[in-house]
């Protein structure tokens, strides 16, 4: 199974921008999807966004516009990058890749604090 490991998070202010990125033990291009899901204390886990192999992108209602996935199989490595965060998306964003017909790989998470 690959491992995925993340990192970025940080302290940052409402308004202000992180980049998170989730680093694989293998080729990005090995899976059919990448993403991203986070839980915020007393919250139940959100799915923000995903990746496909074929590039297309989703994101949920809430994160839709600010954040943006991309992933680069040169560096075996995905990133979310997020613009203008809000209080609400404090959280700990965890990265999580897909191959079809196998278990999911999950990072180990990593804590996006967003103060006012």
């Amino acid at each position: 199974q690959v491992q995925l490991v993340d990192s970025g998070g940080d302290l940052v202010q409402a308004g202000g921008s992180l980049r998170l990125s989730c680093a694989a033990s293998r080729s990005t291009r090995s899976f059919n999807v990448m993403g991203w899901y986070r839980q915020a204390p007393g919250r139940q886990r959100e799915w923000v966004a995903r990746i496909n192999d074929d590039g297309t992108t989703r994101y949920s209602d809430s994160v839709q516009g600010r954040f943006t996935i991309s992933r680069d199989g040169a560096k075996n490595i995905a990133y979310l990058q997020m613009d203008n965060l809000s209080l609400e998306d404090t959280a700990v964003y965890t990265c999580y890749a897909r191959q079809w017909g196998r278990d999911d790989s999950w990072g180990q998470g990593t804590q996006v604090t967003v103060s006012s």
